[in-house]
């Protein structure tokens, strides 16, 4: 059996959860989406590419910013509709607005605060 038979794509349209981890910290440096082109993509190049349902394309991570993820592991859950990439992030920037990770804003007494570090201007690395 391949890894990817695996994973359960059909449940939810041809997608599943790719939630993202810092390896050497276990930070959630991101959730996004993977179809069984963009799994089988990761297992090749070695580095996390994603489905954007954005754009309705393979988003290879990095491919402008240049902050790649580099995999260090793959797990999926007991249903296999999930799955967990532990990555070594390269450009310290997960999110595109800059941020570490996307996961930056905390709710604080009521209100979300931005706690995140600002790694890159996404307007100088993406344009306006």
């Amino acid at each position: 059996m391949e890894p990817i038979d695996a994973i359960d794509f059909e449940k939810a349209g041809g997608l599943v959860t790719a939630i993202t981890l810092d390896d050497a910290t276990g930070d959630v440096l991101m959730v996004a989406y993977m179809n069984a082109d963009s799994f089988r993509k990761t297992l090749e190049l070695g580095e996390v590419v994603y489905w954007s349902r954005s754009r309705k394309c393979l988003w290879h991570k990095g491919e402008s910013s240049g902050n790649t993820q580099v995999v260090k592991s793959i797990q999926i859950d007991c249903d296999g509709d999930a799955v967990v990439l532990r990555v070594e992030q390269r450009g310290n920037a997960a999110c595109h607005t800059g941020k570490r990770s996307c996961f930056y804003r905390k709710l604080e007494g009521g209100d979300w605060v931005d706690v995140g570090e600002q790694i890159f201007d996404p307007k100088e690395v993406y344009g306006s």
